[in-house]
């Protein structure tokens, strides 16, 4: 065997290795939830995936895009509601992307953009409602904050599905405040039901003293119901008073007997 063979077999052999390389770092392999945004001299070409792409090394490029939804905290912000009171609020936000070319071009980097973007959104929109609006209207500020975030969030391709108020933190002198407040509310309220309760009752008093002065009998009856009550407690003492009809009665026999021996 000659210098040149040995050469010649050498080169061979840094080709076959050389291709092998360029082989395998041409070769990608993407799962079901990824697509791969591919580049040809630097100017989008197309989206690939799932499955074994053959990208040209050199000449092209690929970046990975995750289509799966993701769960992204909201940290804790300080948020100043309508009524001039001072909260912490944290969410969670749920989103994916679903279209890849707009993820990897319109934005460097649609994570942290959605994060800072929800983090704003949440301070100027729990900003317009008072404290009471807060606590209470969790649904429909949710709804709301996920309406702003999905507009937008679309000309990135992410899709926003779900907006949650985690915890809305209040500090002890407002919890004592707002117990106070709501110790004043029921005490209201327990008045001006305690006070329909004697209107409503006067009312119907009203309404009986009118049918029983329409008749007299039912004045008695009345009386005698009364009597029966009492006398169901043995320890009681029962004062029947004198009719006013027999007073008048025994009035009139005493003036006649008078004046019977006077004359």
């Amino acid at each position: 065997m000659t210098i040149w063979n040995i050469g010649w077999d050498i080169g061979w052999g840094g080709a076959v290795l050389l291709l092998v390389v360029l082989a395998a770092s041409s070769i990608r392999i993407l799962r079901e939830y990824e697509r791969g945004v591919v580049f040809l001299l630097g100017r989008f070409w197309r989206v690939k995936g799932p499955g074994v792409v053959i990208i040209v090394p050199g000449i092209q490029q690929m970046v990975r895009v995750d289509l799966r939804l993701v769960v992204m905290d909201v940290p804790s912000q300080d948020v100043i509601s309508r009524d001039n009171v001072s909260v912490q609020v944290n969410a969670v936000v749920y989103f994916r992307v679903v279209d890849p070319e707009k993820a990897i071009i319109r934005v460097a980097n649609f994570f942290e953009a959605t994060s800072q973007l929800a983090q704003t959104t949440l301070r100027s929109v729990l900003g317009k409602h008072e404290l009471d609006g807060m606590l209470a209207e969790r649904e429909r500020l949710n709804a709301d904050i996920q309406q702003i975030l999905d507009a937008q969030t679309d000309s990135w391709g992410i899709k926003v599905t779900n907006v949650e108020i985690k915890h809305v933190d209040i500090n002890e002198s407002m919890v004592r405040a707002i117990a106070r407040q709501a110790e004043a509310e029921r005490e209201r309220r327990a008045k001006v039901i305690h006070a329909e309760g004697e209107l409503q009752a006067s009312e119907k008093l009203l309404e009986a003293s009118r049918v029983l002065a329409r008749t007299p009998q039912a004045m008695q009856l009345r009386y005698l119901q009364t009597l029966t009550s009492i006398a169901g407690d043995k320890s009681s003492t029962i004062v029947f008073p004198m009719p006013v009809e027999l007073a008048e009665t025994f009035a009139s026999l005493v003036a006649r007997k008078a004046a019977d021996d006077g004359g």
